[in-house]
């Protein structure tokens, strides 16, 4: 009988290519999710019964372990921006990490794979970072030769950065945006997929891996590309960081006073914290040359998934080419 990997919140952006990779790998695939009739889109990615959705909560014991029953690997990709309600930065990325390895020592699984997310520290200046932190140290702990990913910010075709960002673009002649000056290092999210695949199937050894991509930009240059790439030109603004913060803290109260009901999804105030810091891979990390992985450019890929969002979407090159004939 095949090989199971269990992977936790297995149809997000990161697992669902993780959980792709382990099924042309021949594994039996189980994602283990809060609502599995959304993630039903899984099942294709294997023959009929390879790659099944399961329920499960990751804040929950028994659920947790009836989840990885089995299992000879697992994997935990279960992450959040949501520093208030039950599924807190605590709860979901410092407890349910350190639950899920907890669990897997308790039931014999043989290996662990955690994304984490560079920057990850237990000390660190905001929350997200702390609660980061306290996942990996939950995770070692109890699973001391785990894999452990920290990736820069992930990119590909369902991303929730340049998909945001590009949206916003749509609208208006300026791109305001905080912390335009911090670096970044994207990966984008097949690479990590495969690096997590190595640590899954034991082709590489545990330890904590930073993954960034070829290209190190500030948040302004990562803008720039993408308006290059969807064709419009916008006044890319990085707000001072008093405004930046006064923001901020207006878009937290508005969720606290709705009682979440308007949810801030354009800026955090612990969200502009992390702004502060660079978020690329360390010098003496181990990384993609490490596990013998060529990473993917952005260049490569942004044009793939961007294009719907040129003034003219798909036909927006034979539009341009039109015009140079008019004028010749």
């Amino acid at each position: 009988m095949s090989q199971l990997v269990t992977i936790y919140g297995g149809s997000g952006f990161v697992g669902r290519y993780i959980a792709r990779r382990m099924a042309k790998a021949g594994w039996r695939v189980r994602v283990a999710v809060r609502r599995p009739n959304e993630a039903i889109f899984v099942r294709p990615y294997g023959v009929v019964g390879q790659v099944e959705p399961v329920l499960c909560n990751i804040r929950d014991d028994t659920s947790v372990r009836l989840a990885m029953q089995g299992a000879d690997a697992v994997v935990n990709c279960v992450g959040t921006f949501d520093k208030g309600g039950k599924n807190n930065f605590d709860a979901v990325q410092a407890e349910g990490a350190t639950r899920v390895a907890r669990l897997a020592a308790q039931s014999g699984v043989a290996r662990m794979v955690h994304i984490s997310a560079i920057g990850a520290d237990v000390n660190g200046d905001s929350l997200y970072a702390v609660s980061k932190g306290k996942g990996e140290a939950g995770v070692l702990g109890h699973m001391p030769d785990a894999m452990i990913l920290r990736p820069s910010i992930i990119f590909g075709s369902e991303d929730a950065f340049f998909n945001r960002f590009a949206t916003m673009a749509r609208f208006g002649p300026v791109l305001p945006i905080a912390g335009g000056n911090t670096r970044f290092q994207p990966v984008h999210v097949d690479d990590v997929a495969q690096a997590a695949q190595l640590g899954i199937t034991g082709a590489a050894g545990g330890g904590i891996y930073e993954l960034g991509g070829p290209d190190v930009e500030t948040f302004r240059e990562l803008m720039t590309r993408m308006l290059a790439v969807i064709h419009r030109r916008r006044l890319v603004i990085s707000m001072p960081n008093i405004i930046a913060r006064i923001m901020a803290f207006g878009f937290d109260m508005m969720q606290a006073i709705t009682f979440g009901l308007a949810k801030n999804t354009m800026l955090t105030q612990d969200q502009l914290t992390s702004l502060a810091h660079d978020n690329v891979v360390a010098d003496d990390a181990m990384g993609f040359e490490t596990l013998g992985i060529t990473p993917t450019s952005m260049e490569a890929v942004l044009p793939d998934y961007l294009w719907r969002f040129r003034p003219s979407g798909q036909f927006d090159a034979i539009k341009d080419s039109a015009q140079n004939l008019r004028q010749s």
